[in-house]
């Protein structure tokens, strides 16, 4: 055929500035889109000799070739695809509002099921121009008699095509790279970017750089291939004092490896894969060698096509601290990490891959679109998500447990930012308790008194029988009270080296707590409230648990206030606080003089505060001052209302109140260095 000249059949001659600035984000993402167009390409020729319109020769190997040139500043794509015609080049490179991908299944739909076509062959092709000035394609038809072509344009809206001289079916697309893009030319930098789009991708993937010195390698020569070129055969003779035959070996040109694995672990079904394997790809994938806790396979094909693997990484950190990645492909094509309209935003905590053919994205095959189906993708993740965690908690209880302390954050963040997902966990959410043992929450409540068993139907429930003569108002309110006073109380500490002290009272009186210690609990035990009305969560230091309290008589009552009363005065006095809230009980352990209790909602408002930036406000204007507690049954308490004027009194009360803070919350820098000054001058009247 002739020269053929003409301009590119689109709408706007804009249409470069376009792709270069807005369709693609990232410039190296052509590189996946050339490749991606080669895999379709040798997808299509597959299909054809599967149904006998085509026969592959017996020597094919599917691959595609990645060529770097840093002296003449070129990059070559080369696929043995089905190739194209001059009128499919005309259709499919000049009229880039069409698919090749579409075409093709359109017309064979007929006759094959849908298989992968992984993109659009068209915009596509000329993602190629955000890095290239010019760019040529050579390519060979399949078809009988078809004449090869070479195509150029030097990125305008122009472009010339003739017969080229193309011997091999596929095609060959070369770009000369502008002055901004040279690193591709690269072939470190090549074969970053094709490992990040193209690792999995199914056909085989070779970069090399032109004119390289050829590598050579050592095998055995019993391993030798068809398809190795050996340039000299090698007779190993056995090393001095050593006995055996001499070892016949092969020196070959280095086997190319291809980049890609076209047999990805999340394409093959769960009971092909061994645990090896799983951990293997892990490593391999994410680069992190901590081996994960466990893992979930997804492989779903109705109603929509969905594979992949999510992964439970260990986690050491704080919840906040916690980055996961999940890599969204299409067809083995990579897409994005964490597309938050896929992925549960709970879920980005987790490692995994996540492919979905049937995910519908925008051209640039980099953005979602905004539709229905891509939340039913999301709540078909969550639901798996919750389906193994409930199955790992009823047949594999002792697993669960040891892994509970790592999954904990991101399940309760699912629990906050999901209600389906919640609901579906929510039987499966445990408690390490101070013994270190797991309960439910309804254990919890049964070993806290609550769950009393209902009255059986027809049993009198009134506290008295004239109740029902009370207007409706009133007794709603009784209701209301009632329902108040049968909350059950499950308390919490947060930090066990803190709140030891509190903790050893507990235990001795038969009490139990549970521990909450990521910073995530704070929101979780309110999201447990509101769902739970019966329910209510305290910390240990919240206030003083009756069981660790002696029972004042009636015979004591009006000595005891008396002491209160004086306590009260003089600790005000000393610490020089005249506001500050002094209570004195009977506590059981004789070794505790003094503790702080901080009411549980008062201690809610100051971590919101913190939470909001508003750490600079005077928390005791919400009443979020913690109480001091006295211990009338200790000497040392004693000892301060029987000698109210002793030197000793001012140093015992500061000291008393430093140790209630202290195993309470830490002490500002200023309390602490007197803390320490006047432990010290202490610790020297001993010595006296």
């Amino acid at each position: 055929m002739g020269t053929k000249k003409g301009n590119l059949s689109i709408d706007s001659e804009n249409i470069f500035p376009i792709i270069k600035k807005w369709v693609y984000s990232d410039h190296d993402i052509f590189m996946r889109e050339l490749v991606s167009n080669g895999c379709d390409a040798i997808t299509k020729l597959k299909k054809l000799d599967m149904m006998g319109e085509y026969e592959l020769p017996d020597d094919y190997k599917a691959k595609i070739q990645v060529i770097v040139n840093p002296e003449e500043k070129t990059l070559k794509f080369i696929d043995n695809g089905l190739g194209m015609t001059a009128d499919e080049v005309e259709e499919y490179i000049t009229q880039i509002a069409f698919s090749g991908a579409t075409q093709f299944l359109e017309k064979y739909k007929d006759k094959t099921t849908e298989d992968d076509m992984i993109g659009h062959f068209g915009l596509g092709f000329y993602s190629s121009f955000m890095v290239a000035d010019e760019v040529h394609i050579d390519t060979l038809s399949y078809q009988k008699d078809a004449a090869p072509v070479h195509w150029v344009s030097e990125g305008g809206t122009e472009y010339e095509m003739q017969e080229g001289n193309k011997t091999e079916v596929g095609t060959e697309i070369t770009l000369f790279l502008n002055e901004d893009s040279l690193q591709f030319a690269n072939e470190y930098r090549a074969r970053e970017v094709l490992e990040k789009y193209c690792s999995f991708m199914p056909v085989e993937i070779f970069l090399s750089k032109a004119n390289a010195e050829p590598e050579y390698e050592t095998i055995d020569e019993e391993d030798i291939l068809d398809t190795d070129e050996v340039v000299e055969h090698i007779t190993e003779e056995p090393k001095e004092g050593e006995e055996g035959e001499p070892k016949k070996k092969a020196k070959i040109v280095k086997r190319p490896v291809s980049l890609s694995d076209i047999h990805p672990l999340w394409a093959k079904s769960p009971s092909e894969c061994t645990k090896e394997e799983y951990i293997d790809f892990y490593r391999k994938v994410f680069m992190d060698y901590k081996e994960p806790l466990f893992w979930i396979h997804l492989n779903m094909d109705y109603p929509f096509n969905l594979k992949g693997i999510l992964y439970f990484p260990k986690i050491n950190t704080e919840y906040d601290s916690i980055e996961g990645t999940i890599k969204l492909y299409n067809n083995q094509v990579f897409i994005a990490d964490n597309i938050k309209e896929v992925i549960p935003e709970f879920l980005m905590v987790l490692k995994g891959v996540i492919d979905c053919p049937d995910l519908p994205l925008n051209v640039s095959r980099s953005a979602l679109q905004n539709d229905g189906f891509v939340n039913k993708v999301a709540d078909y993740i969550s639901k798996k998500v919750a389906d193994k965690l409930n199955g790992m908690f009823k047949t594999d209880k002792e697993n669960y447990e040891k892994y509970w302390d790592d999954i904990s954050p991101f399940i309760k963040f699912g629990c906050l930012k999901d209600e389906k997902f919640g609901e579906k966990i929510k039987d499966s959410i445990i408690f390490k308790n101070l013994d270190h043992k797991y309960l439910t929450l309804e254990e919890c409540i049964k070993a806290n008194g609550g769950l009393e068993e209902t009255p059986e139907e027809g049993e009198d429930t009134a506290a008295e029988p004239e109740a029902e003569n009370k207007d409706s108002d009133a007794a709603e309110n009784a209701d209301e009270n009632e329902a108040e006073e049968k909350k059950t109380n499950i308390y919490y500490v947060t930090n066990e080296q803190q709140q030891s002290q509190y903790i050893k009272m507990f235990k001795e009186q038969g009490q139990d707590a549970i521990l909450l210690t990521h910073n995530i609990d704070s929101a979780f035990i309110t999201y447990l409230e509101q769902r739970n009305q019966n329910v209510s969560f305290q910390r240990i230091d919240a206030e003083v648990h009756d069981s660790l309290k002696d029972e004042v008589t009636e015979e004591e009552k009006e000595v005891f206030q008396k002491t209160t009363d004086s306590l009260v005065e003089i600790f005000r006095k000393e610490l020089n606080n005249d506001k500050l809230d002094v209570k004195v009980e009977k506590l059981k352990d004789d070794n505790v003089a003094s503790m702080a209790v901080l009411p549980e909602q008062s201690r809610r408002m100051e971590e919101m505060m913190k939470m909001y930036g508003m750490g600079g406000m005077d928390a005791g204007m919400f009443g979020s001052q913690a109480t001091l507690i006295l211990n009338a049954n200790h000497p040392l308490v004693q000892f301060v209302v029987e000698h109210k004027r002793s030197k000793s009194v001012p140093v015992i009360c500061k000291q008393l109140y430093d140790l209630a803070m202290l195993a309470h919350k830490p002490l500002s820098p200023e309390e602490m260095t007197a803390f320490v000054q006047r432990s010290n001058e202490i610790m020297l009247l001993l010595t006296k």
